[in-house]
């Protein structure tokens, strides 16, 4: 996002400047859903399991009550025929630091006045401070980098098309909102920016806590070390040149 800010400053391309703010309000709801869909994934996977495990349990159930089978076999039962809870995992994800960081720093935005503060303290160390945590990012990357071949070739696959999907598809909602309700092409832009890139800041530490058992080498090493250059070397330009041909063409 703050690369796409800059192309568009460089090609005096105006966009609203509550446009950044897309960022945690898209950020929020796909890091939850991350959770949500993998706790229901491991739901039903264990419930997989559950037919050959009650098999062993009925087998071994021939002694009786006298064994304790006979009830391990019902609450097992009892336990596999309920459904994950989603709400519980949304409000410990949305309790996690990461996503608790975004949501303080949206409330700061709204019910204070920081403009002071953004022009002394956030504005000139913003630049630097990005580009010393994007460096110990892609270090990070660069050392799972190897490890994502040997966990899955088609996160591979999946880095490189998704954020080019993902930006398609948002940049063409965005050009509905431009027709309809006069939203700039650079806004239109950011928001397509902002649907291609990896959740590289937020994301790790919240999969971290809301789903330990993912492997680190899997989604640091398919959206740092490919989804974001693909969103910065390739979405950036290509949305700005879209919003290019439909200024030239208007």
């Amino acid at each position: 996002m703050a690369a796409a800010l800059t192309a568009l400053e460089a090609q005096k391309i105006s966009y609203e400047p509550w446009a950044a703010a897309l960022y945690p309000f898209m950020d929020i709801p796909a890091l939850v859903t991350a959770i949500v869909v993998a706790s229901i994934y491991l739901k039903k996977k264990q419930e997989k399991k559950a037919p050959a495990a009650l098999s062993a349990v009925g087998a071994d159930a021939g002694a009786g009550s006298a064994t304790g089978y006979a009830g391990s076999t019902s609450e097992y039962r009892s336990q596999q025929s309920k459904r994950v809870r989603i709400w519980p995992i949304v409000k410990e994800s949305l309790q996690g630091a990461a996503l608790s960081a975004l949501l303080l720093g949206v409330a700061l935005g709204i019910f204070t006045r920081p403009d002071s503060v953004y022009e002394s303290f956030y504005n000139p160390l913003f630049r630097g401070l990005l580009s010393v945590l994007m460096l110990v990012m892609g270090m990070e990357a660069w050392s799972r980098l190897g490890e994502l071949r040997k966990v899955a070739q088609w996160y591979v696959v999946y880095a490189v098309v998704t954020p080019l999907v993902h930006g398609l598809i948002a940049f063409g909602l965005g050009m509905i909102a431009h027709y309809v309700t006069g939203f700039s092409l650079g806004g239109v832009v950011i928001l397509a920016v902002i649907a291609c890139s990896s959740s590289d800041i937020s994301g790790p530490p919240t999969l971290r806590a809301g789903i330990p058992s993912a492997n680190p080498s899997a989604y640091i090493g398919a959206s740092t070390a490919i989804g974001t250059p693909i969103a910065i070397g390739l979405g950036i330009p290509l949305y700005l040149g879209l919003a290019q041909a439909v200024m030239g063409g208007s």
